[in-house]
């Protein structure tokens, strides 16, 4: 590891598939490559085929990112997810006296921002700017029109900071450009001081390819579904393949921009999902998508890129999740965790210096949508659907067709002791926690 602390630019892509990237096996498109840029940061760095989401769904995920721990123990991620109508909420957020990624960086002299998607509550109660990001631009709520920048209660919903505050903003154009054109600033603004000795924090949060399924060239369209932007009647793999390039040229600007002032080989670079695919992504091989805690719902791409450490064209089998990125980007910087919060996640360095280098991670999730569990430990997998039990070995059956549980009984009992003992660790589910569902079978046939 190089002696200066790394610049360190973390992005996520919004509802992503597992397969939607030609890294990850994704098809190409009628224009060709969908994901060139991220094709090539994989080819040049590593990539994790045993990486998953904190939940199958947003904005958990985001709190266990932002806090790197397990989001049960916050009310505000019992929310499945937190939806626009909590906009008043003074519960439903990531509470500012939480320590956070970018606050414990903040505070070892890192400069921090946030270009994209929040979704873990609103100002005044909460914020960015209130979770230890010096700056901000980008949306609150967990989905918004590409070029209306309205949320799904149809109250406009683009931000950005001002004198230490959010503050509702107007900007026109195309969001996965805007979000693009606002982290390629900042770069370019923070170039001189981190060769100087003072690095950076960039958290890159696009919204797409979430709906609404619109293109750069969709501006019409966007008038069209005004009061409905979960745009059930359209989109289509098309779309949805250029939504994901229109991101990918985002991201090339931003390399070239770190190539630009020299700052890539000490830049770490990590790339992921917040959860699986949704209507129209690519999860092969896997079943299920977002809202699920099959393998479709949780298994994301992860992607690191870190010339001065991570050699290139390397793959790693390491299971890991959300939150073990959070407690890698702390060590990678040298920064501890807050000792009145320790960390659930673990760091991933020794891995990025020697991907053959593998640990045991057991890694737990629980949902109240359709009461579900999971415990993924080894090739094993336990699982809870409906209140039905099943044993899955993913080494062989990555599709999660065969339930071994019948014929491996005693293997069951003990993963599901474990899970209980794991569950009796955090709080209960609140009964108030909300489950808000975009599509049901009326709208479209089960997976």
């Amino acid at each position: 590891m190089t002696k200066a602390r790394p610049n360190i630019i973390f992005i996520v892509a919004d509802d992503l598939g597992f397969a939607d990237l030609g890294c990850y096996g994704g098809r190409p498109a009628r224009f060709g490559d969908v994901s060139p840029v991220l094709d090539q940061l994989a080819a040049n760095g590593l990539k994790f085929t045993q990486g998953y989401a904190n939940s199958p769904v947003c904005s958990p995920t985001r709190f266990a990112l932002m806090t790197g721990r397990y989001q049960y123990r916050l009310r505000g991620a019992a929310e499945e997810p937190i939806n626009s109508r909590s906009r008043h909420s003074s519960t439903l957020g990531l509470a500012p006296e939480q320590p956070t990624l970018p606050s414990l960086l903040r505070a070892s002299g890192y400069r921090t921002a946030l270009m994209g998607k929040w979704h873990m509550g609103y100002p005044p109660s909460f914020g960015p700017l209130r979770s230890g990001y010096e700056e901000f631009f980008g949306p609150m709520a967990g989905g918004v029109d590409y070029f209306t920048h309205c949320a799904f209660t149809g109250a406009h919903d683009l931000w950005h900071s001002q004198a230490g505050v959010e503050e509702e903003y107007a900007e026109p154009g195309y969001l996965t450009d805007l979000i693009s054109n606002h982290a390629v600033d900042y770069v370019q603004r923070m170039a001189s001081g981190a060769k100087d000795g003072t690095p950076f924090f960039l958290s890159l949060h696009y919204t797409a390819p979430h709906w609404p399924w619109e293109t750069r060239d969709d501006e019409a369209l966007a008038q069209q579904i005004k009061g409905s932007i979960s745009h059930l009647q359209g989109g289509n793999i098309h779309t949805y393949q250029r939504m994901i390039h229109h991101m990918d040229e985002g991201i090339g600007r931003l390399m070239a921009t770190l190539q630009a002032h020299g700052l890539t080989d000490n830049t770490l670079v990590v790339f992921t999902s917040d959860n699986g695919g949704e209507r129209f992504s690519d999860n092969w091989p896997l079943v299920g998508g977002k809202m699920d805690l099959t393998e479709g719902g949780i298994r994301v791409p992860w992607i690191a890129h870190w010339p001065a450490v991570i050699a290139p064209g390397r793959i790693s089998e390491q299971q890991c999740m959300t939150m073990d990125w959070s407690a890698t980007v702390l060590d990678a910087a040298g920064v501890a965790a807050d000792s009145a919060y320790p960390l659930d996640g673990v760091s991933l360095l020794p891995v990025l210096r020697d991907p053959d280098e593998t640990f045991a991670r057991p890694l737990y999730w629980r949902m109240k949508h359709r009461s579900q569990r999971a415990l993924r430990d080894g090739d094993w997998k336990y699982l809870r659907v409906d209140d039905n039990d099943y044993l899955f070995n993913i080494r062989s059956d990555e599709r999660e067709r065969a339930n071994l549980g019948p014929h491996h009984a005693e293997r069951l009992i003990a993963m599901r002791q474990a899970w209980d003992v794991w569950d009796a660790t955090m709080p209960p589910i609140p009964t108030d926690a909300t489950v808000s569902l975009v599509s049901s079978t009326k709208d479209m046939p089960q997976r």
